[in-house]
């Protein structure tokens, strides 16, 4: 039976995406396809996912980069124009979650400070979790079993009775390895039907 839903939170409660921020920069979907598949790279973002400083590793990659200077700047003055709005269905889901007594968590891969700072206070659904594990304070980040393990000893949760939600196949590989019930999520309304096969 499951007991507690886990859920991440880019893509699956709030909406952020770097393309917000660089299709408008560069006037080109293309062009910031470039850019973010070559200059401010998703591994390069891992980093700072994983605790390092966002002012440090924007000044490394100038540079590295300095011809986009400016652009990388962007990545840490201008990151919430990252941002858009919650995910649509997803608040009213996870408040009827907490109504029927289920606990529900947050298990994400995001910069401590940047969540901290600009995202938790400005979305509602985050003052409905029970708990959140942030990769940026742990040090590690998923698909690293080591991320999962102390969500589960710090709230005291069993896996067996956990769900995990994620947009990420990788994460949610990790999750079922390690004995999570998993749903690669989609949208609200296809969460909300996989759900009455668990719960």
């Amino acid at each position: 039976m499951v007991k507690n839903i886990v859920l991440d939170f880019g893509g699956v409660l709030v909406d952020w995406n770097p393309h917000y921020l660089y299709d408008d920069v560069f006037g080109s979907k293309r062009k910031a396809d470039w850019f973010l598949a070559n200059v401010c790279t998703s591994e390069w973002n891992a980093r700072m996912d994983a605790g390092a400083s966002f002012r440090r590793e924007v000044v490394l990659l100038q540079r590295q980069f300095p011809q986009w200077a400016a652009e990388i700047e962007l990545y840490d003055t201008g990151w919430w124009r990252m941002m858009r709005d919650g995910i649509p269905g997803m608040f009213a889901l996870v408040r009827e979650l907490k109504e029927t007594g289920h606990a529900v968590y947050g298990l994400s891969n995001w910069n401590d400070k940047k969540f901290r700072t600009y995202v938790q206070s400005s979305y509602p659904v985050f003052g409905l979790l029970d708990g959140i594990v942030i990769s940026g304070e742990e040090k590690v980040v998923k698909p690293d079993e080591r991320i999962y393990n102390i969500l589960l000893e710090r709230f005291g949760l069993k896996a067996e009775e956990s769900l995990f939600v994620d947009d990420n196949p990788a994460n949610i590989a990790t999750a079922s390895k390690l004995g999570f019930k998993t749903i690669l999520f989609e949208s609200a309304d296809a969460l909300r039907r996989e759900l009455v096969s668990y719960l």
